[in-house]
């Protein structure tokens, strides 16, 4: 059975101690592929040191996260120095995505015009690039559908990064252009609304994440998350479909793969 984390952040310090292991379990639990969204110009360096060790099955993205705009008095200098980077790769580097990106005003709603600015910029590299994006969107929506229906027509496709809504908000995200879903740990939990809009999201606008070391899945919520988990996503998944976990498991990877170039990012090992 073949997996693909459509959304891994096993660069960050959480994984300090045991990333090789991390990895090394997520393959073996057949995990072939983890896509690995940035956050801010500080985080690159670890990223793209795991994705030259690991070229076939860590793939990256570049972006600035919504919260790293947040009373950061440089954010347009991180921005451009995000750009410069997809622009022109680090050595060993291909990028798969634009992310993560979005709005997230759940800490503050301070910084919305600083977060929309940069939103935009981003989508347009998408749009500019050709390349899928990684939408993250908390206490949101609204404004995220408002920009979404901008887009329309533009060519913006990508991923709703930890979807937790409900099915008239997928419908009307659906609509605006070529999105999935990204569905993480949430849908195991008891009472998630995410659980029953699974149940109305069709299997073809799904792909699976963990967004570790975040929203880690049951059984083991309350501890770190990683790329491995990802199997219990699949498997509540395929309750809610009633369907195998092998369905589940090919038909989101080949969501992923189609979304994303994941074959022609990989270097060949030499």
């Amino acid at each position: 059975m073949k997996l693909i984390d459509t959304h891994s952040h096993i660069y960050e310090p959480e994984f300090d101690v045991d990333r090789e292991q991390t990895v090394e379990r997520a393959l073996a639990a057949g995990v072939a592929t983890m896509l690995l969204p940035a956050i801010d110009p500080a985080g690159n360096g670890r990223m793209f040191d795991l994705v030259r060790r690991h070229p076939q099955s860590c793939l990256p993205m570049i972006g600035l996260h919504p919260t790293s705009v947040n009373g950061n008095p440089r954010w347009r200098e991180d921005l451009n120095e995000t750009e410069c980077l997809l622009r022109q790769p680090p050595e060993g580097i291909r990028f798969v995505g634009i992310g993560e990106i979005g709005l997230d005003f759940y800490w503050s709603e301070e910084f919305r015009a600083e977060q929309t600015e940069a939103f935009r910029r981003q989508c347009r590299w998408a749009v500019e690039s050709g390349l899928p994006v990684a939408i993250h969107t908390r206490n949101a929506y609204a404004e995220m559908m408002e920009i979404m229906e901008e887009f329309r027509g533009s060519g913006l496709r990508g991923v709703f990064h930890a979807f937790s809504e409900d099915a008239e908000t997928y419908r009307r995200l659906r609509s605006c252009g070529d999105f999935v879903f990204g569905i993480g740990g949430v849908v195991t939990y008891k009472k998630a609304q995410i659980a029953r809009t699974v149940c109305e999201i069709p299997l073809d606008d799904i792909v699976l994440e963990t967004d570790c070391p975040y929203l880690t899945p049951v059984p083991f919520r309350g501890s770190r998350n990683e790329s491995s988990y990802v199997v219990y996503v699949c498997r509540r998944i395929a309750e809610l479909k009633g369907v195998s976990e092998e369905e589940v498991a090919a038909v989101t990877t080949r969501n992923a793969e189609r979304m994303f170039p994941i074959v022609q990012s990989r270097f060949p090992v030499l």
